[in-house]
């Protein structure tokens, strides 16, 4: 039985000690946030210990893994903390607040052959799923554009960091793992209209290495809800909502068929669409169970620190693109 802890109990440490409690064959031994009022109310619901400090639940509960939910400035302490003991840990995205401080992770953490797996969670949305599968097995051909918008209020629960760290990074992983590419390229506009230190509001445009072209849409002063990447290529577009894990594709009839006489190779006509059946899952609990998975046998997880850095990078190359 894996020994296991939730450090932090914001919105998504709750929902992370809310799906451990149901996973067979885990033991939770403990919570840990500095809010010792809010932790005691989450140990309570399920009859855990409860620590102000997480460097003691570390030494008095010994957990073979950690769930690491709280601010991102202090990602890099916890990490550290656990993985010097080799502690295994899932760190909520962005693994860390700076890419030096993300390097500092995966260094002492490969020093101590611990797991470092960083949550960037849409990677288990059943939708992206089938649509990776999808992808992977040829059904969109030469691939030439993918667009991501994420859009939505402002959260108020935030305040360490900006919508780029804070939704940027979600599409950025998404972009990089559907296309199989990394960005060699990127320019950016930013800006700032609620009077926050952080940026609210990024567009950005990126080139991969073999061409394709990424759109970045993600912002904090949306007065609704939107989740939703599609993705562009010689045989139609795939369209996937993240939040209600439904999947179409718009098929390209025309797809490399070169009309005689013309020196046009590759045309577009309207398609049919499909839309795809889905099990719906939550991806948390997906998420857990891949970590769970990798942490027993010894397996790269599905988003390791690398990936996390590689996201993280981007990041700042668009903050920084102005």
């Amino acid at each position: 039985m894996l020994k296991m802890a939730v450090i932090g109990v914001g919105s998504m440490g709750r929902n992370h000690a809310r799906v451990l409690m149901d996973i067979p064959d885990i033991q939770v031994m403990g919570i840990a946030d500095k809010n010792i009022i809010n932790a005691r109310m989450v140990a309570d619901k399920y009859g855990l210990p409860v620590y102000e400090d997480h460097n003691q639940l570390f030494d008095e509960c010994s957990p073979d893994a950690v769930i690491i939910a709280v601010p991102t400035t202090l990602h890099k302490e916890i990490a550290m903390d656990a993985v010097k003991r080799g502690i295994h840990v899932l760190i909520e995205k962005p693994i860390a607040s700076t890419t030096d401080e993300a390097e500092e992770i995966i260094k002492m953490a490969d020093q101590n052959h611990v797991t470092v797996a960083v949550g960037h969670i849409e990677r288990f949305n059943p939708a992206v799923i089938e649509l990776k599968k999808r992808i992977d097995a040829g059904e969109l051909g030469q691939i030439f554009m993918i667009h991501a918008r994420r859009l939505s209020p402002y959260p108020r629960r935030i305040s360490d960091v900006g919508v780029a760290k804070d939704l940027a990074t979600h599409e950025l992983d998404m972009m990089r793992y559907l296309t199989g590419e990394e960005v060699v390229h990127v320019s950016a506009e930013i800006s700032k209209v609620m009077h926050s230190p952080h940026e609210d509001i990024v567009f950005g445009l990126l080139r991969f290495q073999n061409g394709i072209l990424g759109i970045l849409d993600v912002n904090w002063v949306t007065p609704t809800t939107v989740r939703e990447l599609t993705i562009t290529g010689e045989k139609g577009m795939f369209v996937v909502n993240y939040l209600s894990q439904e999947l179409f594709f718009h098929e390209n009839p025309a797809s490399r068929q070169p009309l005689e006489g013309s020196v046009w190779d590759f045309t577009v006509d309207a398609g049919h669409m499909t839309r795809f059946q889905i099990n719906k899952r939550e991806p948390l609990r997906s998420e857990l169970e891949s970590f769970i998975n990798a942490v027993k046998t010894g397996s790269k997880p599905l988003i390791n620190g690398y990936d996390g850095l590689a996201t993280l990078k981007l990041v700042y190359q668009i903050t920084n693109n102005r």
